[in-house]
């Protein structure tokens, strides 16, 4: 899991990098990284589980119904980021506060779609693979937030 990881790091990096001289717009970017990422992602975790292949056989279908959804979810703090940038340079007290009541709110319709897929892998896999992917998911959430905080930069207050 380690050497994947750190290509999934590698390849979000170089992607990031490549994406920016190439791509025209900032939605252009984002689409390729998150197609890049769906790739990546999907090759990490079918590494991870080692599921047999009745486990793989259920676990499939159930990943990309889960991952549309959290494709979804994602689409709102791709909105929230953008909006933060939008308003960097002009940030109001009501505008900050918009921002975060969006990005809790984001975190918590994650959080509910995590506990409701996990109840649904549970039910198809054993509760320790099921515990496993998820892990994993969030190995791989966590990479992805540590390259987004380093670019987003901190409120500037006066």
């Amino acid at each position: 899991m380690k050497v994947n990881m750190k290509k999934l790091i590698v390849t979000t990096l170089v992607i990031f990098i490549a994406s920016m001289a190439i791509s025209q717009t900032t939605d252009d970017y984002v689409e390729i990284l998150r197609s890049v990422l769906k790739t990546e992602k999907k090759a990490v975790i079918a590494e991870v589980m080692s599921l047999t292949e009745t486990e793989a056989t259920a676990f499939w279908p159930l990943y990309n119904e889960f991952d549309a959804k959290e494709f979804t979810v994602q689409s709102k703090r791709v909105k929230i980021i953008k909006d933060f940038v939008e308003n960097y340079n002009n940030m109001t007290n009501e505008k900050a506060d918009e921002l975060w009541k969006s990005y809790i709110s984001y975190k918590q319709e994650l959080l509910n779609l995590n506990m409701q897929y996990y109840k649904k892998f549970k039910k198809i896999i054993p509760a320790a693979k099921a515990a496993k992917y998820f892990q994993a998911e969030n190995k791989i959430a966590t990479l992805v937030e540590f390259q987004l905080v380093s670019e987003i930069p901190i409120i500037e207050t006066k």
